[in-house]
């Protein structure tokens, strides 16, 4: 049998750098800081009310644009907390998660030899997306410690054929925050071009110190030329659950759907009664969710600071990310390694987000975990010897 040719956007790929950290934490025994997942189980009412829907509700096919109560619920919490007007009828649609979304707006607009706007540092699965539908990729590269958005190297990177712009806001794994003022600039950035923008908001809701989350479906100049995704599993702080809300002008829907149709068709549907239950919750509880995470990165950057090191700025995310250049260190996913086999604790590379160009002085931290498990891992690093 001659070998086999596999699909080279798929065969080149390495295993992630989230399952290589995660299975060198569970050899070693390693504090698991590294994949972006909550010790919490999530909010109790919200289950209960997937199971009671597992029970006794439909199991059958939901709509394919997803259940009309879910999208009803999601127009009506947009508009809530962030003044966007959602027709949910035709502006609003249920996905099999966040990447699913983000899978079928690229599949949706591009064709092969187009080109496709990726800001780095970026969620590991837009780059093989993107090259899958065909696209030529342009990179933008962002840095530490402010991440700032640089819309003139968006500008420049724009051309006649670029049909996609990726945002991811708040940033993973930088901790920014991207505002109005922002958002505004790239609105006119792309002024003149036919480019959507791709924009990733799964977290939303998990912004710090006051922060308002902006959508840029809130910005006029963006409001017909972009694709808002948002994640109930990051929402709710239950990762596993993969129930994705995108939101886009009529025009840009159509097409999504099409895709949609023939990815996932659909989501199950006693999630998406639960999810419908949980966005219409009391804005206390999210107001609280938030104050409890940033509560968990300010105990987690307090004690990094004590131990001697530099962590930066987080205003978003689950992450805090910790600046090793003063440590004389200039290879961030050796430092990892050694971090998780000598000092036991597991962390990201943030230069796995990169895919050229890359920053390497910086490591990622998950801090959405239990304070004793954020306490143990900071007594861990502050025994470390380099």
């Amino acid at each position: 049998m001659p070998p086999i040719r596999f699909n080279p956007v798929f065969d080149a790929l390495p295993v992630t750098v989230f399952e290589t950290m995660s299975r060198l934490a569970r050899e070693t025994g390693a504090i698991n800081l590294g994949q972006g997942f909550p010790d919490d189980p999530g909010p109790e009412d919200v289950r209960a009310k997937a199971a009671e829907a597992a029970l006794h509700g439909w199991s059958q096919y939901p709509p394919m644009m997803g259940l009309a109560g879910l999208r009803e619920a999601a127009a009506a919490h947009y508009a809530r907390w962030q003044g966007v007007s959602l027709d949910p009828e035709r502006e609003v649609m249920v996905t099999s998660g966040a990447t699913e979304a983000l899978a079928g707006a690229l599949l949706a607009l591009v064709e092969p030899g187009d080109e496709v706007v990726l800001i780095q540092p970026m969620y590991d699965a837009y780059l093989p997306l993107a090259l899958r539908a065909g696209a030529t990729p342009r990179f933008v590269r962002l840095v530490p410690p402010d991440w700032r958005l640089d819309v003139d190297a968006i500008r420049a990177a724009v051309g006649p054929r670029t049909k996609a712009v990726v945002l991811n806001n708040p940033l993973n794994p930088a901790g920014a925050v991207y505002g109005r003022e922002d958002l505004e600039a790239l609105g006119a950035a792309l002024e003149g071009s036919d480019a959507v923008l791709i924009a990733d908001e799964v977290w939303e809701h998990v912004t710090f110190d006051g922060r308002a989350h902006v959508s840029a479906l809130a910005i006029p100049a963006l409001r017909d030329r972009t694709f808002k995704i948002g994640s109930a599993g990051k929402i709710f702080a239950m990762t596993g659950w993969k129930v994705g809300l995108v939101c886009a002008a009529p025009h840009l829907m159509r097409v999504l759907s099409r895709a949609h149709q023939f990815l996932t068709f659909t989501t199950p549907p006693s999630l998406q009664e639960a999810v419908a239950y949980g966005l219409g919750k009391d804005d206390a509880w999210f107001l609280d969710a938030r104050a409890a995470l940033g509560a968990k990165r300010d105990r987690f950057a307090a004690a990094l600071r004590a131990a001697g090191f530099a962590p930066l700025a987080s205003a978003g995310t689950y992450f805090l990310n910790l600046d090793i250049a003063p440590l004389g260190v200039t290879d961030d996913a050796a430092f990892c390694e050694r971090l998780a086999r000598e000092a036991g604790v597991a962390a990201i590379p943030v230069s796995a987000f990169y895919a050229s160009d890359k920053v390497t002085t910086v490591a990622r931290f998950c801090f959405a975990k239990h304070d004793a498990t954020l306490d143990a891992a900071a007594a861990r690093l502050a025994a470390f010897r380099f």
